[in-house]
């Protein structure tokens, strides 16, 4: 499910979540722009191994294409020792939620923090959502580290902080509805649900495959239990922040105008 937009609209200019998302994205033309690419990534990247034994020498493997005598292309695997990191090894817990892996990483990354994010700041106010955001960033950070202690592949993305942006959303706006675009076999709907069940919905998602990667002692290369970990704690945090009274009062919710809208189709129609 991608999410198009909410009901709920801003009372404020979101401007700490633009200035996260600038931050994120000039962050991601200097990767772009480096030679090596990753050597930010090994430099600034979270990597479970190095943050618990700073002193241990750290190798990464991968693919290096190889052109044989036919002319035939294959990749061979190679281990190397990683870039030294650029600041303390505790410290790219929270340095790591600004890189990404690919054009798809950043954009999805950066949509679903402009659809949620501008609403959580308007609840807890500009240096709240700030402290709220790089809280739940560190936190998702520590809860891959846990999960993964031995892990000597870098960490990155932003993921875990918006996951813990999702929780909050999650919380504090209970009735708040989601207008998203849906796969149905070669139809994309688009659909109006409640935001409880379209964040739910992605949380479970997230809780399946960080426990098969667990169980099966496999990994695809996505942090699940930095998104499990930050969406927790962002409900916690919005817990805390709704007891003691310190979010402001929720805005009123602008009432969806359709409820199903088919949008596209991919296969020709009949005549």
């Amino acid at each position: 499910m991608i999410p198009i937009r909410d009901n709920i609209p801003s009372r404020t200019f979101p401007f700490v979540n633009y200035a996260i998302i600038l931050l994120c994205g000039l962050s991601f033309l200097a990767q772009l722009n480096e030679n090596p690419q990753n050597s930010l990534i090994e430099r600034f990247g979270m990597i479970p191994a190095r943050v618990l034994a700073p002193d241990r020498e750290v190798t990464i493997k991968h693919a290096v294409p190889v052109r044989t005598p036919f002319g035939q292309i294959h990749y061979e695997i190679i281990e190397r020792p990683v870039a030294p990191s650029a600041v303390s090894g505790w410290l790219t817990l929270l340095t790591c939620i600004f890189l990404h892996g690919g054009w798809m990483h950043f954009i999805g990354n950066m949509w679903f923090l402009y659809i949620f994010g501008d609403n959580v700041e308007d609840r807890c106010g500009h240096l709240g959502y700030l402290l709220f955001y790089l809280a739940c960033g560190v936190g998702a950070s520590a809860a891959h580290l846990i999960a993964g202690p031995e892990s000597t592949a870098p960490t990155i993305g932003a993921s875990g902080a918006i996951a813990g942006v999702m929780g909050a959303y999650f919380l504090l706006y209970p009735r708040a509805k989601v207008l998203a675009v849906i796969p149905i076999v070669f139809i994309l709907e688009m659909v109006i649900l409640p935001a409880p069940v379209f964040l739910g919905f992605w949380f479970v998602l997230q809780l399946l495959q960080g426990t098969l990667a667990i169980t099966t002692m496999q990994s695809a290369g996505v942090a699940w239990w930095a998104h499990i970990g930050g969406f927790v704690i962002g409900v916690v945090i919005a817990i805390a922040l709704k007891a003691g009274n310190v979010t402001k009062p929720p805005v009123q919710q602008v009432r969806p105008k359709t409820e199903r809208v088919r949008i596209y189709q991919v296969y020709p129609r009949r005549r």
